[in-house]
């Protein structure tokens, strides 16, 4: 298996998370809302995850206070299964502990059963459903939230 890094996201890598963000979403963000993201909201922290600077994957939080909000993850479809979400998720962990939250909260789609997988096997709980929440098919998004463990 390759070995992958994780390093804050920049904008050098703006191009290949977008089009990550395409192949992940039904409802891509912006390219420019990335930029934005890491250019100038002070809240936001976006790391990637490549091999050989080969971007495989992102994520990326708001941190408010105590609490950090994910904002985004997602793995290219040719890389999921070797634990880069995973990798991913530990990194905003750490990150959002490193800046005094203790708490992360996110929302998912109540069909994406694997993404729920991979929240739930970090520690996080389902607290409530936003009805049609998602714009795209009125999906509704279930809200989760996990006490940050300091490990």
């Amino acid at each position: 298996m390759d070995i992958f890094k994780i390093r804050p996201m920049e904008s050098r890598d703006l191009v290949v998370v977008w089009e990550i963000e395409k192949l992940c979403f039904s409802i891509p963000w912006a390219k420019n809302a990335f930029l934005i993201e890491i250019s100038e909201n002070r809240c936001a922290k976006y790391f990637v995850a490549h091999i050989n600077e080969q971007i495989i994957g992102y994520g990326g939080m708001w941190l408010m206070v105590d609490e950090a909000h994910i904002t985004n993850i997602a793995v290219h479809p040719s890389f999921r299964k070797r634990g880069v979400g995973l990798t991913i998720l530990k990194a905003l962990a750490d990150e959002a502990l490193r800046n005094g939250a203790d708490k992360m909260t996110l929302e998912v789609r109540v069909s994406n059963h694997k993404a729920l997988k991979l929240y739930e096997g970090m520690g996080f709980v389902g607290v409530g459903v936003r009805k049609r929440y998602y714009s795209d098919n009125d999906e509704d998004a279930l809200i989760m939230w996990k006490t940050i463990d300091k490990e």
